[in-house]
């Protein structure tokens, strides 16, 4: 794991420079705070901030192939770099480290733009072909890794974060208010657009070419199932061979010359994960969890049963409101975007922990629901459908009384309720978004705290006929449940889950996340599966649980999914008195100067959050992410000096 940053001449001008490329490699420091490695030439210059975890001694970036015709920088792992090596060799290639990155350059040299289809693993990549003037940059399949890019005065700058482009003179630094509506609708902006005017995220499993004075994007992969039914084979079969690639990708993802540790949250997924190391390598279990003082949130018990059953060293670290009040600024500092649920606040002090602990990587769950079908919208969907075809039947929505046992507000609390919600959009069945049409139009409320003049800005804008523009030709033959989960993985998984919930959460303490269910394989594989093997009648992860009979507690194998979630706006309220920075950006004064809200409507909510009165999932969403927002506008826009980090308010947490 690593930050790249690099300057690109589209067009002739002055040849990029180490005292360039430092300030926006310095920023990065977070992820990378091994020591820092550069390279320039007439046309191109690249940096690199190294977190050593793969050849600790020769794996310093950038890499270069024999002739030093070709280099590279790199974000991230390259797990089957022993396998490719190996076929590299065969084939004359010589090499001058143990590091997972060179085999990058002498694939290029092998296989040209296409060596990324060779590639298993999460990555950010930056190669320089000296020889073609040709500029590549890659990401992975599934957006694991981030990359983002801009241009100014005739050069293309790239980083692994925004703040870095931000340290480049004169890179203007303004909210993007379509992508705004974005995120609060789908709760990331969809690519290439990020927050910021004019500074573009390179898409999932996309690569970037920039060569005489044209920049051109390719798609490389994607998720793709089936157009017609497949003939199913028996389900002990799939899941054997489910089993056998499960193990086979969390082998590939211990492979590190440091320790490795798991996050286990008391779920199947990164329960499976943790049974696999324990069951299936020689690699110590070393696991670490996140607890809640709130029962509602609470999985400790859970955590506690599998630390017990597989006799894991443990460590738990206990999370309260206060603490994600505390380090919620840093969060955002990190994440870059606004976000709408405090969740990712604990997986960042979490991380600290790890570190702490001497860890640089873990291994969690992540991806494992969007894979095999283990959200309750996909739940929601399947029922909604067969409401559907009668809509009717009053017998039909009572199907909803069986979701959400966890939730004390949940949306199926009553069943006028339930029927008024899950009933939205019904017209729409056919429509390859119709699962998210209740979720979108909740969080779409959002836009009305919005001030008249930023609403002018994306003026008519239907998020339903933009997500259409973004789909693959064919999606309406897919499967009901296909749909979703391609719609689901573009947009919460790449955009918010992974990013706000993973990279850099893990990143700002140096802690690099790989998650075994996105192998690409492990997707290819589930993605032919016919529906009913991922979401049996109303039991998700079908398949997946099938896989792991005997190597689980029943108790935690057979347990129906609980989300990963963590106190929203009443952390930020003690005995109705805000935090400190809670209260001034809330401030009349500081809306009115901020522009983009509508003030009196913001103050009504934060009124009733101060009063305790907020119970819903609209309102929780509306002050996380008018908060987040809030602090992006001053962290990046407001501030001269956005490239330091807001000052810590941490509080000792508290480690069982």
């Amino acid at each position: 794991m690593c930050g790249i940053a690099g300057i690109f001449n589209i067009s002739s001008g002055p040849a990029p420079t180490e005292p360039e490329l430092s300030p926006m490699i310095g920023i990065l420091h977070h992820r990378g705070p091994d020591g820092f490695g550069y390279y320039a030439d007439d046309r191109v210059g690249l940096a690199h901030a190294r977190l050593s975890i793969i050849d600790l001694e020769g794996g310093w970036q950038p890499i270069h192939n024999e002739d030093k015709t070709v280099w590279v920088v790199f974000n991230g792992e390259i797990f089957n770099y022993i396998e490719l090596r190996q076929a590299l060799e065969k084939n004359g290639h010589r090499f001058y480290t143990h590091s997972d990155t060179e085999v990058i350059v002498h694939l290029y040299e092998q296989h040209g733009a296409d060596f990324v289809q060779h590639l298993n693993g999460q990555f950010a990549i930056a190669l320089w072909d000296k020889t073609k003037k040709r500029l590549i940059l890659a990401r992975d399949r599934t957006g694991i890794r981030p990359l983002f890019y801009t241009q100014l005065s005739g050069r293309l700058l790239f980083a692994s974060e925004v703040k870095s482009l931000f340290r480049y003179p004169g890179v203007a630094r303004q909210l993007d208010f379509q992508a705004l509506a974005e995120i609060f609708t789908y709760w990331s902006a969809l690519p290439p657009a990020t927050i910021f005017k004019n500074v573009h995220t390179l898409p999932p499993g996309h690569y970037l070419v920039a060569e005489q004075e044209k920049i051109r994007t390719v798609r490389y992969w994607d998720w793709v199932f089936p157009e017609t039914p497949i003939a199913a084979k028996p389900a002990q079969e799939y899941a054997e061979a489910l089993r056998e690639l499960l193990v086979d990708a969390v082998r590939l993802q211990l492979r590190a010359d440091v320790p490795v540790g798991a996050y286990l949250s008391g779920g199947l997924d990164s329960s499976i994960v943790t049974s696999v190391i324990k069951n299936f390598t020689d690699t110590p279990l070393r696991t670490f969890s996140v607890s809640f003082d709130d029962e509602e949130f609470d999985e400790s018990q859970y955590q506690q049963e599998l630390v017990k059953y597989l006799g894991t060293n443990h460590t738990e670290l206990r999370c309260s409101r206060a603490d994600i009040s505390a380090a919620f600024p840093q969060v955002v500092w990190h994440t870059e975007t606004p976000i709408l649920r405090t969740a990712p606040t604990p997986l960042m002090l979490l991380s600290a922990q790890v570190r702490a602990a001497g860890y640089k990587v873990v291994l969690t769950g992540e991806g494992a629901d969007e894979v095999f079908g283990g959200y309750d919208i996909f739940k929601e969907a399947k029922i909604r459908r067969f409401w559907a075809r009668f809509p009717q039947s009053t017998q039909r929505p009572r199907l909803f009384d069986r979701l959400y046992p966890y939730l004390k507000h949940s949306p199926a609390a009553t069943r006028a309720f339930n029927q008024k919600f899950f009933g939205q959009g019904m017209e729409h069945k056919d429509k390859p978004y119709f699962a998210h049409i209740p979720r979108w139009t909740t969080t779409r409320r959002l836009l009305q705290f919005l001030h008249r003049d930023t609403l002018a800005q994306f003026g008519s804008w239907d998020p339903f006929a933009a997500i259409m523009q973004t789909l693959p030709a064919g999606i309406e033959r897919w499967a009901g449940l296909n749909r979703d989960q391609y719609i689901e993985a573009h947009t919460l998984m790449s955009g918010y889950l992974l990013c706000s919930q993973g990279d850099r959460v893990g990143m700002a303490n140096s802690i690099e996340g790989r998650f075994p269910f996105l192998d690409h394989r492990l997707i290819e594989f589930a993605n032919q599966l016919p529906p009913r093997y991922k979401i049996m009648g109303l039991t998700e992860k079908y398949l997946l649980k099938k896989s792991m009979q005997g190597l689980l507690p029943e108790s935690i194998r057979t347990r129906t999914k609980q989300p990963y979630r963590a106190p929203d706006c009443q952390s930020f309220f003690q005995n109705g008195q805000p935090a400190d920075y809670v209260a001034e950006l809330f401030s009349e004064t500081h809306l009115r100067q901020a522009g983009f809200l509508d003030a009196p409507a913001v103050r009504k909510l934060y009124e009733k959050c101060r009063a305790g009165r907020v119970i819903g999932f609209a309102d929780n969403m509306a002050f996380v992410g008018i908060l987040s927002a809030l602090l992006v506008e001053k962290q990046f826009i407001q501030s001269s000096t956005f490239n330091q980090q807001p000052e810590s308010n941490i509080r000792p947490v508290r480690v069982a």
